[in-house]
């Protein structure tokens, strides 16, 4: 299932990505630090939900409270409850 997520907080407004069979895949970050949101969608690619979530939630960039990894993780936790009903 596709998804396309908006991001609260973070330089990178939306991140739009696919769950499939309990993976992450084509993770891809609508701005921000292109490096960074990068490294992250290439390093969650293809990886178990749960597992993304352990890594990803609760970061935070800088001053801020959350962090376009732990954005990613809370639009993933959305796609858990949406698919849930």
């Amino acid at each position: 299932m596709d998804y396309s997520m908006k991001m609260r907080g973070t330089c990178c407004p939306q991140v739009d990505f696919s769950v499939v069979d309990g993976k992450v895949t084509n993770i891809h970050f609508l701005g921000g630090c292109s490096g960074n949101t990068q490294g992250v969608a290439a390093l969650a690619e293809g990886m178990e939900v749960e597992e993304v979530l352990q890594k990803l939630e609760g970061i935070c960039c800088g001053r801020k409270p959350t962090s376009c990894p732990d954005q990613f993780a809370k639009a993933l936790k959305e796609t858990l409850v949406v698919k849930s009903k």
